[in-house]
């Protein structure tokens, strides 16, 4: 079992910036995937992107590529996902998930099925 919490969610301007922070507990170990998703009103819930046990990362989304930067503090077992130059689109309930995956299979493997949530933190973003 992995327990995972997420913070730092709030109401911002476009153009600013948040650092979600997710805090990862239970059954830790290299082989442990986190991902960060994010479901907008009405629409599907989608992959941000990951992060491996070594601290390798993958984006899904495009339009966050360059913007958002996924990491971890494994003296934490926290993980951050640092948003930049905050768009409209980018308003959300996000969520992090973890799932045991070797480190490649993390980054690549399209198919994989998160099975521990978080409880998901809202962020909102003005123009």
């Amino acid at each position: 079992q992995v327990q995972l919490m997420e913070s730092g969610g709030g109401s911002v301007q476009a153009g600013g910036s948040l650092r979600l922070s997710c805090a990862v507990s239970g059954n830790i170990d290299s082989y442990t995937c986190v991902g960060w998703f994010r479901q907008a009103p009405g629409k599907e819930r989608e992959g941000v992107g990951r992060i491996n046990a070594r601290g390798d990362t993958s984006y899904s989304v495009d339009s966050v590529k360059g913007r958002f930067t996924i990491s971890q503090d494994n003296a934490k077992n926290t993980v951050y996902l640092q948003m930049n130059s905050l768009k409209p689109e980018d308003t959300a309930m996000y969520y992090c998930a973890a799932h045991r995956a070797t480190r490649a299979g993390c980054l690549a493997d399209k198919n994989l099925s998160f099975a521990y949530w978080g409880q998901g933190t809202q962020v909102t973003v003005s123009s």
